[in-house]
């Protein structure tokens, strides 16, 4: 049986339409509460609640369909993607709750595997899985509800960029085009075994190195892709985000999907919400597409200190973890992808 044939779209290219979620969070009127460091006022990868002034908790959800067939890696992934919003934060993992759907003529062995490697995904980010709750649906979902801590001054936020700080990626880019290119028959085995691996790979350890570097601000980029992604860090920053197009790493395989002209059915979306905030004049289409691909359990996107920028990507490789400064910040308000 294969999972991704159960699902209409996988990963976190199934979120909903970044454009879409805006409008209707509009008719929302954020909580405000002193001890709300962050909520829906300036909406980020996690909440925060401050519990006193040494501790806050960070709190995070994320779930979505299968985007590859096999159930181990399905449930490692799901983990990892919602276990990242919580480093992402600055926090680090305390407990986890599973979200589960599944057909009730799935085998509970292929259950099992999801949820069996969830728990070793969660145990490795330094915390536990302690419970969840099961629903019957004919698309299979997995993820998880996470609880972390953080201390309330060192909460890590998509704003606070600054104009001469400079933009450290730390994973390669192509998820989602890898996983199209697979259903086309573009790539092939190697190409997946990459992507499963890198979407496997929890990003505690690109936090605790990038911790002490004190970075201005961080975000993880997921299923807006890397410009949706920065297009947030860029508004709320009201600073101008100038990304390289040059200095982006792409996974085997994913350039050779765009290049063959495919998109990802999330590359859209991802383009219609940021907009006309975009500079693209000049980019090759498939880096353009590149930085439009959704992306699941993707890498953090930090704006560091420029002066540190060298160092934090030195002490990444001295850990054997990617790292690879993709832009600076500048005054201004939008994102370039253009050389500089």
């Amino acid at each position: 049986m294969r999972l991704t044939e159960l699902a209409a779209s996988g990963g976190c290219a199934a979120k909903y339409a970044a454009a879409r979620l805006e409008q209707l969070l509009e008719g929302f009127v954020p909580a405000e509460a002193d001890d709300l460091l962050v909520g829906l006022a300036r909406a980020d990868d996690a909440a925060v609640y401050r519990l006193d002034d040494e501790r806050a908790l960070v709190f995070t959800v994320d779930f979505f369909p299968p985007l590859v067939d096999d159930p181990a890696d399905y449930g490692a992934i799901a983990a990892t993607n919602a276990l990242n919003d919580v480093f992402a934060m600055g926090g680090r993992p305390l407990l986890a709750l599973s979200i589960a759907a599944f057909p009730e003529h799935l085998p509970l062995e292929v259950v099992g595997a999801v949820l069996g490697a969830a728990e070793e995904q969660v145990r490795a980010a330094g915390a536990l899985l302690a419970g969840g709750h099961t629903l019957r649906d004919d698309e299979p979902k997995y993820g998880l509800a996470v609880v972390g801590t953080a201390h309330p001054q060192a909460i890590w936020t998509k704003g606070g960029a600054r104009p001469g700080d400079a933009l450290v990626l730390t994973k390669p880019l192509g998820t989602g085009l890898v996983l199209h290119g697979l259903a086309r028959g573009l790539v092939g085995a190697a190409e997946l075994a990459s992507a499963v691996q890198w979407m496997r790979t929890l990003n505690a350890g690109a936090a605790d190195v990038l911790r002490p570097f004190e970075p201005k601000a961080v975000t993880d980029v997921t299923g807006f892709g890397l410009f949706g992604h920065a297009h947030e860090m860029a508004r709320q920053s009201e600073a101008l985000l100038r990304i390289d197009p040059d200095a982006l790493v792409a996974l085997p395989g994913a350039l050779e999907v765009a290049g063959a002209g495919e998109r990802t059915g999330g590359d859209r979306r991802n383009r219609e919400y940021v907009g006309d905030a975009i500079d693209l004049d000049g980019v090759a289409d498939e880096l353009a597409i590149l930085g439009f691909d959704p992306q699941t359990a993707g890498g953090l996107l930090a704006a560091v200190p420029a002066e540190r920028a060298v160092t934090l990507e030195a002490e990444l490789a001295a850990r054997g973890l990617f790292g690879r400064r993709i832009g600076r910040v500048e005054a201004g308000v939008g994102v370039s992808v253009s050389q500089y």
